[in-house]
């Protein structure tokens, strides 16, 4: 029960820091420091199965974790998981990754299982709608130990919500797609979702200059 109840005190401190406040009143009933996440992804991952911080964990069939290689170059990030991905627990399973490996595999010509690749939030938004920001911001600390764990160098946003939350720019996609930002302490570049690649095929030749420029920055 305290570890919930402190989840939950790291929750209400993550909001309140993300609107600005720097000074919150003490809780009480718990004294003790916040808790730090795990630093083993595998540790992480069996912590994040058992998340109730937002309301997708009343819908959600599996919550999806962070997949791939933990001392990746490159860490992939998408918006949600999708139906397919919420049937198996695994990020990027549907026709969606099918492409996204594809473009991996084809373009970087390096295998899917080398990069990293997870999602701004880990469980099923209901009808594949956009997460919330207080879905977004109740998954933001699970990212950003995936993130600090791997210490990727460069990190690729999938798609415009992928790269707002992240960055905190609202700027469209089809205007940074293709451009290297510096994200704290890493690199990050966006590009289109694979999902958006397979609704309008026509930008698929943007997508593809965007990976050789990837390809070109990890070489």
């Amino acid at each position: 029960m305290k570890r919930v109840y402190n989840a939950l005190h790291l929750k209400r401190a993550l909001i309140l820091k993300e609107l600005g406040i720097e000074y919150i009143d003490p809780i009480e009933e718990f004294k003790e420091p916040e808790i730090d996440l795990p630093n083993s992804l595998n540790d992480l991952k069996d912590l994040v199965k058992k998340c109730y911080l937002c309301q997708l964990s009343k819908s959600r069939k599996n919550v999806v974790f962070g997949e791939g290689n933990s001392n990746a170059k490159i860490l992939f990030v998408g918006e949600a998981p999708g139906v397919t991905e919420d049937n198996t627990g695994k990020p990027f399973t549907g026709r969606s990754g099918e492409l996204l490996t594809k473009m991996i595999e084809n373009v970087l010509q390096i295998k899917r299982d080398k990069v990293y690749i997870s999602n701004i939030v880990k469980c099923r938004p209901p009808n594949n709608r956009t997460p919330t920001a207080q879905e977004a911001l109740s998954c933001k600390p699970y990212l950003q130990k995936e993130i600090d764990t791997i210490k990727p160098k460069l990190i690729v946003a999938l798609g415009e919500t992928a790269y707002s939350y992240l960055t905190n720019d609202t700027t469209p996609i089809g205007k940074v797609r293709g451009h290297i930002f510096n994200l704290g302490n890493y690199k990050i570049i966006p590009t289109y979702h694979p999902s958006y690649l397979l609704r309008n095929p026509s930008a698929k030749k943007e997508a593809y200059i965007d990976m050789l420029k990837i390809k070109e920055f990890i070489n």
